[in-house]
This record gives C-alpha cells, sequence and structure tokens, in this order.
C-alpha cells in the first residue's frame, strides 16, 4: 500500500505592523471624509454652540459666571472644570471644528474631480431599447423629411441640452441629451461655502476683536486709539491691542421712549464721528446712531447697546471749595432703570499724603429715576426720568485710589469698609437740589442726573467674505434641491419603400426623481414630434 503525502498547508499571511498602522489610519481617513461624518460633525458643532447660548460666558460676563457656580455648587464647578464657561475656546469645541474642516476638505476633493470629470464627458449612449425607458413616445416625421433633416429640428428643439449625435447601422441616426448638471453645482456650491463661511469665520476670531466703553452723553467723547480705553476689550488670537483702526466718537446727546407698559421702544443717540483725514483736519460727521443703525467707519462698527443714569452730585467742602462730578452707575433694575453705583471725590487742598487719605468722601447708593417710597426704601416706578432721587450712603476715609490696584467705578472696596479705614458718616434720601450737612462741615448736594451710553467696537475683517459664503450656501442649497438631473434620447430611422416616413423615436429618464419630469418629457417630445408633421 502506498501513502501519499499531503501537500502543505499555505503559509498563512503575515501582516506586519507596518501595513495593519497603515490599514488602520487608511479606514480612519476614509470614514472621516465621509460624507455621513461631516453631517454628524455639523450636527455636533451645532449642539456644542448650545451651551455658548443658554450659560454665562466668561469672556462676556465674567461676575455672572461667578454668581453661576456660585449658585449652582458641584455642578456649576464641574461646567467650569467641564470649560462650559468659555465654549467658544474650549479645545472640544475647537475639535469638532477642526475635524469639520478636514472632514469637508476630504470629502468634497474626490467629489470635485469627480464632477470635473462627469461634465467633460459625454452623454451616455443611446439604449438600444428606448421603449424600456420610464418616458417613451414614438412616431413619424413628414413624409417629405429625410434622417438629416429630422435631426437638424431636433438639435434646434433640444437647445441648451448637453448633447451629442451618434450614427448607427443602417443609416440610423440618434441624440443623446443631458441636462440638470446644475443640481451637482449647487451641491459643491453650497458644501464648499460652508467650508469657506467655517474658515473665515475662525478668521475672523483670530483678527477680530470687540469692545464696550460707556460715554456720557454730554459732548463726551470716545477714541480708539487702544484697549487702555475700553472697559471690557475682547482681543482676537492675533491682535495685541496696539495697532486698532483709529477714529474717534463724541455722544452729543441721548434720547429713549418707552411704551405704556414701561418697556424700551426706540433709543437714539445724536453722535459725531471723524476717522481718516478728518483727524488731521479736526472735522467732525454727524450721524444718528440707533440700536439697529450702527456707525460704519475705518473698517469697524460701532453699536448703541444699551445707556444708564449718571447722578450728579456737588461737594463744597469746610474750606468752601467745590468739587462737581457726575459719574455712571449700574442699571440693577432694567424695567425701572433702578441705578445703584458710587461717586467718589478727594478733598482738594490737602498736600499731606496720609491726612488726604483719610478725608476721601465716597457718596454711595441707590438712583431712582421716577421715585417712589415704600415707607422709607427707595424704588422706581418707571424708567423715564421724571423725579429723580437718590437714597445714598456717604462713607469718609481711605477709598484706596492709590493703592495702585484697580477697583470697580461702580462700588468701594467692601474691605476697606470692613477692617474700619472707610467709616459711614451720613445716610439720606435726597431729591433734586438736597443737600446732606456732615459732622465736619461738608457739603453734599444732589444737582440732577446726566445720562451716558453703552457702545459697542466691533472689527471683523472676514465678515464680508462670510455673509458671501452665508449667500452662496442658500442659492447652492436651492440649486440642488429644485433642479434635476434627466436624460433625452431621440433615434430617428429612415423610412422604407413602402413608408418612406421616418420613424421617430424618444425617450427620457430622471436620473434623480422623476416627481415632474413627466410634463416636461411630454412638452419636450411634443416638440420633437409634432415639429416634423406635414
Amino acid at each position: 500500500m502506498t501513502t501519499t503525502e499531503a501537500p502543505p498547508a499555505a503559509p498563512k499571511p503575515h501582516h506586519t505592523p507596518v501595513k495593519r498602522t497603515f490599514a488602520f489610519l487608511r479606514n480612519t481617513w476614509r470614514g472621516l471624509t465621509s460624507m455621513r461624518t461631516a453631517l454628524v460633525l455639523l450636527f455636533l458643532l451645532a449642539l456644542a454652540a448650545l451651551p455658548g447660548a443658554l450659560l454665562p460666558q466668561r469672556k462676556l460676563n465674567a461676575p455672572k459666571v461667578d454668581e453661576y457656580i456660585s449658585a449652582h455648587g458641584w455642578w456649576g464647578t464641574l461646567l467650569d472644570q467641564l470649560e462650559f464657561y468659555d465654549v467658544y475656546s474650549s479645545i472640544w469645541f475647537s475639535a469638532i471644528y477642526l475635524l469639520l474642516m478636514v472632514s469637508l476638505v476630504g470629502c468634497l476633493t474626490p467629489r470635485s474631480f469627480e464632477y470635473v470629470k462627469a461634465m467633460r464627458a459625454k452623454p451616455v449612449l443611446t439604449p438600444r431599447n428606448l421603449a424600456r425607458m420610464p418616458h417613451y413616445r414614438p412616431g413619424r416625421g413628414a413624409a417629405t423629411a429625410d434622417v438629416a433633416t429630422v435631426i437638424a429640428a431636433a438639435h434646434q428643439q433640444l437647445s441648451g441640452w448637453r448633447r451629442i449625435e451618434r450614427e448607427e447601422d443602417g443609416g440610423v441616426r440618434t441624440i443623446s441629451a443631458e441636462r440638470g448638471f446644475l443640481r451637482e453645482t449647487g451641491n459643491l456650491v453650497f458644501h464648499f461655502s460652508m467650508l469657506g463661511l467655517i474658515v473665515f469665520f475662525a478668521l475672523g476670531k483670530l483678527f477680530g476683536y470687540e469692545g464696550q466703553v460707556i460715554v456720557q452723553a454730554d459732548g463726551s467723547s470716545f477714541c480708539n486709539a487702544g484697549i487702555y480705553n475700553y472697559d471690557s476689550f475682547n482681543a482676537g488670537l492675533r491682535v495685541d491691542g496696539t495697532d486698532l483702526n483709529p477714529f474717534c466718537v463724541k455722544v452729543n446727546d441721548f434720547t429713549a421712549r418707552y411704551t405704556a407698559s414701561g418697556q424700551p421702544d426706540y433709543y437714539h443717540s445724536n453722535i459725531e464721528y471723524q476717522s481718516g483725514p478728518d483727524l488731521e483736519t479736526g472735522t467732525w460727521r454727524p450721524y444718528g446712531l440707533e440700536v439697529n443703525s450702527p456707525l460704519r467707519t475705518a473698517g469697524d462698527r460701532v453699536y448703541l447697546l444699551g445707556h444708564g443714569y449718571s447722578p450728579k452730585f456737588t461737594v463744597t467742602f469746610p474750606d468752601g471749595s467745590q468739587r462737581t462730578q457726575s459719574t455712571q452707575w449700574r442699571t440693577v433694575d432694567p424695567a425701572t432703570m433702578l441705578a445703584e453705583g458710587a461717586t467718589k471725590f478727594d478733598q482738594p487742598g490737602i498736600t499731606d499724603e496720609v491726612q488726604r487719605r483719610t478725608r476721601q468722601l465716597a457718596i454711595t447708593g441707590l438712583f431712582a429715576p421716577t421715585a417712589f417710597l415704600h415707607g422709607t426704601v427707595l424704588t422706581s416706578s418707571a424708567p423715564e426720568a421724571k423725579d429723580p432721587a437718590v437714597a445714598v450712603d456717604v462713607l469718609r476715609g481711605d477709598l484706596g485710589l492709590d493703592s495702585g490696584r484697580g477697583q470697580s467705578v461702580f462700588e468701594v472696596d467692601q474691605s476697606r469698609v470692613d477692617d474700619g479705614r472707610l467709616k459711614k458718616v451720613a445716610r439720606q434720601n435726597l431729591e433734586v437740589g438736597q443737600e446732606i450737612k456732615l459732622d465736619d462741615g461738608t457739603k453734599i448736594r444732589f444737582d440732577g442726573v446726566g445720562q451716558w451710553v453703552s457702545l459697542q467696537v466691533s472689527h471683523d475683517p472676514t465678515q464680508g467674505f462670510v455673509l458671501g459664503f452665508a449667500i452662496a450656501m442658500f442659492v447652492g442649497l436651492g440649486a440642488s434641491l429644485l433642479v434635476k438631473r434627466r436624460r433625452l434620447w431621440v433615434r430617428v430611422k429612415p423610412g422604407t419603400e413602402d413608408d418612406p416616413s421616418t420613424v421617430i423615436e424618444v425617450a427620457g429618464l430622471a436620473r434623480t426623481d422623476q416627481a415632474g419630469y413627466g410634463e416636461e418629457f411630454h412638452r419636450v417630445s411634443e416638440r420633437l414630434l409634432g415639429g416634423q408633421k406635414g
């Protein structure tokens, strides 16, 4: 008996780590650059932006963020650690943003090559059996019309279609026509516009800036000369604040109109501005600034955000010298414009620094534009300054103005009150013209109230591009939704001796949605066949 040895088993393929790594990277890239992934990332980007709209953001209102964290305990602290109060500069938002850009680029690049290839390709061959097409209509040409005449007439009727003429056996001639390439064009325009919108929006965050400033509405001015002129300033990553576009704004007045329920209805401020050559000549140009009508000058936009009140006080010191000051107070109730603040004074004529720091005054408290008393508690019943009054506490001592540490213009340093360096020396409600007399003979008179406006200066060098790409997105989306890809074929056969009239076949196919193409095919075929009857 003979035995046959089994052939040796084929060696298993040996996958090296390099090949496995390459396969992993290739599959990852394919998954990242798929249209499905791009749509998922776009949805995630919209979802990630929600906390920026629902939660206070540290760049816009840091005190409100601190208040929110304190009110929500461990939950507020956790959100802070996860960067939910700095959404648009957070790592996770930037990662989604960057991945979406990469996905769109990787997705659109091959689609663009395919689009160019399809645009350069000739229409497909005419099918052998046109009767099997979804839309089909046969007919006959005029008895005196030959194939060439019928084909020429068909070319004329199909003006505007991409078409090519071909010859078949037996003298048969065909036309292959296509229409609706604008659908794919619109699709690409939409996606490229989305990519452009994302890119230029990011560039705007790099090279743009935004600042807020309060200006007294009494002819006071503000110049965009540096960040030190702003109350708050948010700079782009590539902006250091030393090369801002120069311009100046002078606020002459402010007018507010309210509804019967006290809601603001109309804000208007007469301002003057100068930029460019006007800065050298000193020319001021008038402008009516409103909430939805910003001033555009020097590449920046100046917005009117809101307004408030500035109580005016005159202090007469024991030696007879006077100081008058009008400082903005912070609105605490937007419905009634009730405000709180602090107006601070240095006593003149004191050369000794130690003594001077013990004689500083601060007038703090509440201001009511339309005063209303609940017992002895002052409040306001309306936002207009119809009957202004203040409820003030007068503090005397060291305000800390020379300490080298910044402090809020709206309040005093509470630590100085707690340790006794600032002491309360008087408390009283005052109407316009009334005054308080302190124990040392100092008199404080409430002279009335002025107004201040809050302005925002925004600089975004990419806003024109963002607007252009946004419009292009809607145009491209409309084209991709409304335009339909469709094909049409015409076959013309020569007649016979028994029947010399040519035989015409017309067939159509909608490459996307067929809805509505039946009506168009009927109109086109009617022209093609009806125009041949003699």
